[in-house]
């Protein structure tokens, strides 16, 4: 019997052995979305308490934009910390923040950006310079102290999130949001906002003055020691999917229906409007008012836990939906009648309309 000859052995440098290749990090799935986005409200909340004292329902409706993709509107008098408010979630989501104080002499550039000449030996070019804009959180500090072509800047920003500049457009990063605040109207120095760009603001919130007991916890903290610093709880990216959660959240077709309704039972003249619209509103709220209704009782869902969306999501909504949306006229001023009155009004006679 012959034996085989073995085969030779293998001569130069020893083969490399495959790199090790990290495993992709798993795509978390929308139950694992919807756990973090219902068990971390409670932690958004004890974060933001430690620089803000009360203001529930508006914290509440700030996040409720936030998780739908919505800008926020906030109406209060100075002095209400709406500003440390929003630097405050910006800190909790982990986001990129920038503030612009509007002003009388405050120029569309410098909002957007503008180009300079650039000089590199006999080469001249134009390059364009970012502005704030270009940021997740933009704070729009006192909006309504800039003249309406100013204000206009923030147009397209707000909602194809891009700016055009000498004929180019540049993408804005994702998420982002305008949060403006805004001193009430009847304040002297103040513009009101065009009503194309208020309709751009999912919710008009409303900042009022603190309680005493609230007030003087707020004394207390800001004239002791150092505030303890937010600790950041959540990324752009939970933003993104959090957004992308909320569109799947199921509803059913009589509430869509009721908002729809609601929003066009605010404009005068219309069939089946209420007399008192025709009697108070020079302009009604458009098809925004029922998206935002929607995307908002759906995100207010989550917020509490629930898959799905109930009538009193929609109805919790409905001031900060309309009250930037519905414009009363001299009528209505020179009988004390405010727009609260009439969406509370308009609400009390929308109660048995849910109708197929």
């Amino acid at each position: 019997m012959s034996i085989p000859t073995p085969p030779p052995l293998p001569t130069g440098e020893p083969a490399t052995p495959p790199p090790v290749v990290a495993p992709a990090p798993a795509t978390p799935t929308d139950h694992e979305i919807f756990t973090r986005l219902t068990t971390g409200r409670a932690k958004i909340e004890a974060e933001l308490a430690k620089s803000i004292v009360g203001q529930r329902e508006v914290i509440d409706q700030i996040l409720i934009a936030l998780f739908a993709g919505g800008h926020c509107l906030i109406t209060g008098a100075p002095g209400l910390a709406k500003t440390l408010l929003v630097k405050s979630i910006a800190q909790v989501f982990h986001l990129r923040f920038a503030r612009i104080q509007f002003t009388p002499d405050l120029m569309p550039a410098d909002i957007t950006g503008t180009e300079i000449l650039q000089t590199a030996g006999d080469e001249r070019r134009m390059q364009f310079v970012r502005g704030p804009v270009f940021t997740n959180m933009l704070l729009a500090d006192e909006i309504n102290r800039t003249p309406p072509k100013t204000q206009a800047a923030l147009l397209e920003a707000m909602q194809e999130h891009q700016v055009t500049a000498a004929g180019v457009r540049h993408a804005l990063e994702e998420p982002f949001f305008v949060l403006a605040t805004q001193n009430p109207i009847e304040m002297e120095g103040t513009y009101p906002l065009p009503e194309a760009q208020l309709d751009r603001f999912m919710f008009n919130v409303v900042m009022d003055y603190l309680p005493e007991a609230d007030e003087v916890e707020v004394v207390r903290r800001t004239t002791g020691g150092r505030p303890t610093p937010i600790e950041p709880l959540f990324t752009g990216d939970d933003v993104l999917r959090f957004h992308q959660l909320v569109r799947q959240v199921p509803i059913a077709e009589e509430l869509v229906r009721y908002a729809v309704q609601l929003a066009a039972a605010s404009r005068p003249r219309q069939a089946g409007t209420p007399a008192f619209i025709n009697d108070w509103v020079t302009w009604g709220a458009g098809t925004r008012a029922g998206q935002f209704l929607v995307l908002g009782a759906k995100a207010r869902a989550l917020l509490q836990g629930r898959a799905h969306v109930t009538l009193e999501d929609i109805l919790a909504l409905a001031l900060p939906t309309l009250r930037h949306r519905v414009l009363l006229n001299y009528r209505a001023e020179a009988e004390g009648i405010r727009v609260e009155n009439v969406i509370t009004k308009l609400l009390e006679a929308m109660k048995t309309t849910l109708r197929g």
